[in-house]
Formats: C-alpha cells, sequence, structure tokens
C-alpha cells in the first residue's frame, strides 16, 4: 500500500506569502507599481513582495487563539455577557447574569463555557455556586473596541 500524506489546506495568507498562486496576483501588483512609479519588471514585483512579507512576521505565529477570541465574541449573547462581567467589575455568579440576559439557562451555560474555552472569562466553583469574571484579554479587547467606536 503507497503511503499517502495528508494534509490540511494551507491558509490563504501563508498561499499569499508563499507564492502559491502568484500569476493572477502579481498582475495586479505590477499594474500598481507600473501607476505608482511609470514601470515595472520583475524586480519590482519582487522587490515589493519581499517588503510586504516583512509584514507578515508583525503577527503572530499562531492566530487561532486571536481568531477564536474574536469568533467568541461575535456571538450577541457572548457580547453581552462579557460586557456585563466588564460593567460589573468583579465576579458574578451565574444566577446573577440569568436574569438579565434573555437566553434560556442552558444557552448562558453554553455561552460561558465557550468564553472560557476562548480565555476571555474565568470561572471559579464555590459549593454549588459557579462564578465568572473577565480576564484582563476580554477587557483589553473589549477596551480597544470602546477606543476605536467612532462617535454615533
Amino acid at each position: 500500500m503507497p503511503d499517502t500524506v495528508s494534509s490540511a489546506p494551507t491558509p490563504l495568507y501563508e498561499r499569499v506569502f508563499n507564492h502559491s498562486f502568484m500569476g493572477s496576483q502579481t498582475e495586479r501588483l505590477e499594474r500598481l507599481i507600473t501607476e505608482e512609479s511609470g514601470g515595472c519588471c520583475e524586480g519590482d514585483i519582487e522587490d515589493r513582495l519581499e517588503s510586504l512579507r516583512s509584514y507578515q512576521s508583525e503577527a503572530p505565529a499562531n492566530l487561532e487563539s486571536d481568531l477564536t477570541a474574536l469568533k467568541t465574541l461575535g456571538n450577541d449573547t457572548r457580547y453581552t455577557i462579557v460586557r456585563l462581567l466588564k460593567g460589573a467589575d468583579r465576579e458574578l455568579c451565574v444566577c446573577e447574569i440569568n436574569p438579565l440576559v434573555d437566553v434560556s439557562d442552558s444557552a448562558i451555560s453554553h455561552a460561558l463555557s465557550d468564553l472560557s474555552d476562548a480565555g476571555l472569562v474565568t470561572r471559579r466553583k464555590d459549593g454549588t455556586w459557579r462564578y465568572y469574571e473577565t480576564t484582563d484579554r476580554a477587557e483589553a479587547l473589549l477596551s480597544a473596541l470602546d477606543e476605536t467606536r467612532g462617535s454615533d
């Protein structure tokens, strides 16, 4: 039986930066460089690509944690709970969250579990009570949103 290698699909950003599908992608870049400088050759394209590749080092090597946090906040219930916890500026028991979030108990439980898994809240059990509090990461994300929101 032949050996087969299974591999996960390469993320788009890696394909762009690793030249996997350069043809049509560099045509637009060539047009841009030509418009900017009045001419373009293969060396100009390679120089620009090398410059662009250097920006990739600014991104964390493993984006999964960031993407998970952002996806998790992209749900009304989870976002509302994190905002509530941040506003409280203290631990809240699930029984304090339930009356303020208009979804079922199981939806709140699931949302809190997702938030915990994403590293956006901490949880503590004290007897039969469960307490939740925002993490520094959640607070930083919410602060970034607050600071960059346009005035309405």
